[in-house]
């Protein structure tokens, strides 16, 4: 089966090995995705609900430059360091899937690879032929 990859353009991919998605098939997975810039800034620091919307827009653009979309995810796992923050991850979550309805996972963890950041999400997509 073919394989594709994107990336993201973050200096650290290279380094660590990883692409912000991989196609094989009709199946895509993309890597955790954060709301961290290029430059290292985080995209709506401090608001949880803000580097949501920001990490589904990066999702979104991968998803199309592998010729899928949104209504392909068919589960999202998403890893937050405070669950008290849940309704406003929630909130923008449920904006971008509410008609996709994907299994879904919220989980709390100490902390994500920087500082500041919030809120990690992976999402698994099939595409329909």
């Amino acid at each position: 089966m073919k394989r594709e990859s994107v990336s993201s353009g973050a200096p650290w991919e290279a380094s660590v090995a990883y692409s912000r998605a991989v196609r094989v098939g009709d199946h895509i997975y993309v890597s955790g995705t954060t709301a961290v810039r290029p430059d290292g800034t985080i995209e709506g620091d401090g608001d949880a609900y803000a580097q949501t919307v920001a990490v589904l827009g990066i999702i979104r653009r991968a998803l199309e430059r592998l010729g899928s979309s949104i209504e392909d995810v068919v589960r999202t796992r998403m890893f937050v360091t405070d669950i008290d923050q849940w309704e406003a991850i929630g909130r923008a979550h449920g904006e971008v899937f509410r008609d996709v309805r994907p299994a879904s996972t919220m989980v709390e963890v100490t902390r994500l690879i920087e500082r500041g950041v919030l809120v990690e999400i992976e999402a698994d997509a099939i595409v329909h032929s």
